[in-house]
């Protein structure tokens, strides 16, 4: 039989984790979304000096989002977590690579999928993205693998070192007598010479 406490603590479970996913995806989405965004301008620019205009201002965002998503789908699948206990450098590299490649994968399901729906053949939705040119195609999965190396770096220093704390560093104020403190208990632990 369960307890009155039991039966409310469940719903207040399920909503710390739905705010803490919601949060992750958030979190995802925004540092995706500054590398994308970035990039867009860039291209943007120097398309502007050749009296070029660029309208695709949305399209990194709604890219971050896929991405974040993505990011997620795999996680929850444990993907990229064979090398957890080796250097940072070496789950990082990995899981750009191996996210990069379900990026891939994920593209084409989308346009062979959305050909799918609107009538059309398997080979339609390639050919749409082949459509595309190889530069261009090109041009995008080194944007991505260039955005996923700092994200999931940053990842896997906050799996190192605890989420909380790191974004605590990046994101709370810093309280100058703390940080004077540890240092007066450092040097009064070395060692005189």
């Amino acid at each position: 039989m369960t307890t009155h406490n039991e039966t409310k603590s469940a719903p207040k479970r399920w909503k710390q984790i739905l705010v803490h996913e919601m949060f992750e995806y958030f979190f995802n989405f925004a540092l995706l979304s500054f590398f994308l965004v970035a990039f867009a301008w860039y291209r943007r620019l120097i398309l502007a000096e050749y009296h070029i205009q660029y309208l695709g201002y949305w399209v990194p965002l709604i890219e971050a989002a896929i991405l974040a998503k993505v990011i997620m789908i795999g996680d929850v699948l444990h993907l990229g977590r064979r090398f957890r206990n080796w250097p940072l450098a070496v789950p990082t590299i990995y899981r750009t690579a191996l996210f990069s490649i379900l990026v891939v994968l994920f593209t084409f399901a989308e346009h062979i999928l959305g050909a799918l729906i609107h009538g059309k053949t398997v080979s339609d939705g390639i050919a749409e993205i082949a459509s595309k040119g190889v530069n261009a195609i090109l041009a995008t999965y080194i944007l991505i693998i260039a955005a996923f190396l700092p994200f999931f770096a940053m990842r896997e220093i906050e799996r190192a070192f605890g989420a909380e704390k790191i974004r605590a560093m990046f994101f709370s104020k810093h309280r100058e007598e703390t940080n004077s403190a540890a240092d007066e208990k450092g040097e009064a632990a070395k060692p005189k010479s």
